[in-house]
């Protein structure tokens, strides 16, 4: 029962009128010259994390086709010893 009176909280610490706030204070203090760096950090950042998935996606798929081609070869010589 908490929940639902907690969710509402939650939505409306994010609306307009605090992101504004939220972006000024940003501003102070860090300064404007830092938040491009911070964005270059945080892109960086997000670029290496999806080449990471990209790349571990990479393996799974190449060791599922590695797998088929080890069974595919016993499966077809099964068939031809019986055609």
């Amino acid at each position: 029962m908490q929940f639902l009176t907690i969710r509402p909280v939650l939505l409306e610490l994010f609306s307009g009128p605090h992101m504004i706030w939220l972006v000024i204070i940003v501003l102070v203090f860090f300064g404007g010259k830092k938040i491009p760096e911070l964005a270059k950090g945080l892109g960086k950042g997000i670029r290496e994390f999806n080449d990471a998935k990209d790349g571990i996606k990479n393996e799974i798929e190449s060791g599922m086709k590695d797998k088929e081609k080890i069974q595919s070869p016993t499966g077809s010589q099964t068939t031809s010893n019986n055609a």
